[in-house]
């Protein structure tokens, strides 16, 4: 069973956009620090960006930085994930993640909480 939920996933031509979404399905955010990571075929897992509840950001410069937005609403319960400018290369399954701390931190081996992932693809 998932604990969060993605959607906003799709295929888009480079250049254009997309915006993820994540949600708690059965484990609810609380005020620890929510990520979103990237997994492309045959690729190992790739950190993406992070907030935590007070809108701290920590962003991997190699995977979207300048491109990648990330935001929360604490009051809707989502995670964000604003993506302009897209790339062939940032083709990937996408997934979002709720960490056990409260700090912004780049290793999955500090999320707990897993969504399935949303599949983006971005032709060129």
């Amino acid at each position: 069973q998932a604990l969060l939920a993605e959607s906003g996933g799709g295929l888009v031509q480079a250049g254009g956009s997309l915006r993820l979404s994540c949600a708690p399905a059965a484990r609810p955010f609380g005020d620890f620090t929510v990520g979103w990571f990237r997994q492309a075929p045959g690729e190992e897992r790739e950190f993406v960006a992070a907030i935590t509840w007070s809108g701290d950001t920590l962003y991997n410069d190699d995977s979207g930085k300048g491109r990648f937005t990330i935001s929360r609403s604490n009051t809707k319960k989502e995670v964000y994930l604003q993506m302009n400018n897209l790339k062939p290369e940032d083709t990937a399954v996408y997934s979002c993640a709720r960490s056990m701390y409260k700090t912004v931190s780049q290793s999955s081996d500090d999320y707990n909480y897993w969504g399935r992932g949303t599949q983006v693809t971005v032709s060129s």
